[in-house]
């Protein structure tokens, strides 16, 4: 038997072998907290520990399913979780849109710019996600406040007379989120754009093809895929936001990622809040698999 044959026969095990890794990592931590959150969210809100009933119960010897769809009613039929829903989608959508229109100019700078200047510029793109994520959102705070640094300086330059109210708005809670996940969106249209073929945009120039004739009928195009991969990047984790919005955001801020927050541990009603879970991950199975579709194409440019 030759020494491919052999090779042959044991690469689908090996393959096995290996991809079981990951299988396993995501049932464990993936999977199995996925199904208690549903077997919660099935149950229900009692005063015990934990704080919900029991989904089955053995009673002279029957044995009892006790399923109840009274938490999902319940979230779909209140104003307030549809509200907050809707403004999560809402903030999600035009974070990302702010998010793209400042990251596609800097990922086309840094895709043109010289080899050797490329590493630098992406180091700094990266730079701040070094620092603790909470450290860089309370220093927002101390930017924002009505005291704050950038009040501060526009007093003092005597642009404005009284201090604008920038803490505890919605517009803190955009530049949080765009300056938290404006890397999300930088690498993949990176990685994109640096690979695009410069023969066609010498070729357009030739026939007469302006700049930005060239960015909007060449270049935009084929990076489509970049700009879904990095526009599902910002907005996937952005519907579940929390840090953010708790720390910059005022009371009107309602974001599904504080409902959770105050449904877990302010009411501890865990049926309603796994209730809320299970809701927001079907609303994101349709981006997530546009994502891996998206990058699936990425992959095989």
């Amino acid at each position: 038997m030759s020494t491919y044959t052999t090779i042959k026969r044991l690469l689908p095990k090996g393959r096995c072998l290996i991809l079981s890794g990951p299988f396993l990592w995501l049932l464990v931590f993936f999977l199995m907290p996925f199904i208690f959150v549903a077997k919660i969210s099935v149950a229900e809100a009692e005063l015990s520990i934990p704080p919900y009933t029991a989904m089955f119960d053995w009673i002279d010897g029957v044995l009892g399913i006790r399923v109840s769809i009274n938490n999902f009613l319940w979230v779909l039929d209140d104003p307030l979780y549809v509200q907050a829903y809707l403004n999560s989608i809402k903030m999600a959508f035009f974070s990302t849109l702010f998010c793209l229109l400042l990251g596609y100019p800097m990922a086309y700078a840094i895709a043109k710019a010289p080899k050797e200047q490329q590493t630098v510029w992406l180091l700094l793109v990266l730079l701040p996600s070094w620092t603790s994520f909470l450290i860089r959102v309370y220093a927002w705070v101390g930017l924002l406040k009505n005291n704050g640094l950038i009040n501060g300086l526009l007093m003092w330059l005597g642009i404005i007379d009284d201090p604008i109210q920038m803490i505890n708005t919605n517009f803190a809670v955009y530049v949080g989120i765009v300056y938290s996940y404006l890397p999300f969106m930088v690498l993949p249209l990176y990685a994109n754009l640096v690979k695009h073929d410069n023969a066609l945009l010498e070729a357009a120039a030739d026939l007469g093809a302006g700049h930005f004739t060239r960015l909007f009928r060449i270049t935009l195009p084929l990076s489509i895929n970049g700009i879904v991969a990095g526009s599902m990047l910002v907005f996937i984790p952005v519907v579940g936001e929390y840090v953010i919005p708790e720390l910059l955001g005022g009371t009107e801020t309602i974001m599904i990622g504080k409902v959770l927050w105050q449904e877990f541990f302010n009411n501890r009603d865990w049926p309603v809040a796994s209730a809320l879970a299970l809701i927001m991950v079907f609303i994101l199975i349709i981006p997530i698999t546009l994502f891996h579709r998206f990058q699936n194409k990425e992959a095989n440019l």
